[in-house]
């Protein structure tokens, strides 16, 4: 039987959204119900690799049931030189035992300043640091995947 509106709001599930990046991770919780999606911050990551207890932390703290990550794509559609460390990343995030999935990112770090410097100009926010901005990016990843999730 096809899903209905009504069976789909009914099946609530929260995702944390992460902008893999060498040196940090923007993060992001979003929901299925609203469709909406949230900064949280940003977790370090070194030669060492991501700080993994941290990303468990969060997901017990936000009970976040998927896990999707930004996958960087270039502009015409191929993968970036960075995709298998992201790749290896997803790999990882497989030991909390979620589904993991990617996303498209292509852009989401320049609409995140846009949007930032956006908010600066309107006075809402002040000073735009690059965790802010790998966080706004996240969260702009997780509303791609929640567009599009069905």
């Amino acid at each position: 039987m096809p899903a209905t509106p009504e069976t789909r709001s009914n099946h609530h599930e929260t995702i944390l959204a992460f902008d893999f990046g060498l040196r940090r991770i923007g993060v992001a919780v979003g929901q299925t119900v609203t469709r909406s999606a949230s900064p949280v911050g940003v977790v370090s990551n070194s030669s060492g690799g991501p700080d993994w207890l941290r990303i468990g932390n969060l997901i017990k703290e936000w009970g976040a049931s998927r896990l999707v990550v930004g996958m960087p794509y270039n502009v015409d559609g191929s993968p970036s030189e960075i995709v298998a460390r992201v790749d290896t990343f997803m790999a990882g995030l497989k030991r909390f035992s979620l589904p993991v999935e990617s996303t498209d990112e292509r852009y989401s770090s320049s609409e995140a300043r846009q949007i930032l410097v956006g908010k600066r100009k309107l006075g809402v926010r002040g000073r735009i640091g690059n965790e802010s901005l790998d966080a706004a990016a996240a969260t702009l990843i997780a509303e791609r995947w929640l567009k599009n999730a069905h």
